[in-house]
């Protein structure tokens, strides 16, 4: 067995923020059925929360092959 275990660390990485990307979409969701008036504030928020976990996600790509 050879390699390291980067790409096993970056797929752990990657389940994290698929499941980081869910609850943000799920947080924003409920948000809108409980009160559909404030859809123009969350909206923004809810795209934010996604770049963001997206970004972790990708800096974490980066790492796996750089280190």
């Amino acid at each position: 067995m050879e390699g390291t275990l980067n790409l096993v660390g970056y797929g752990i990485g990657a389940a994290g923020a698929s499941i980081g990307v869910g609850m943000v979409f799920v947080a924003y969701i409920n948000g809108v059925a409980r009160q559909p008036e404030a859809r123009g504030m969350l909206q923004p928020i809810a795209f934010l929360g996604f770049a963001l976990v997206e970004a972790l996600a990708l800096f974490g790509l980066v790492l796996a092959f750089v280190l």
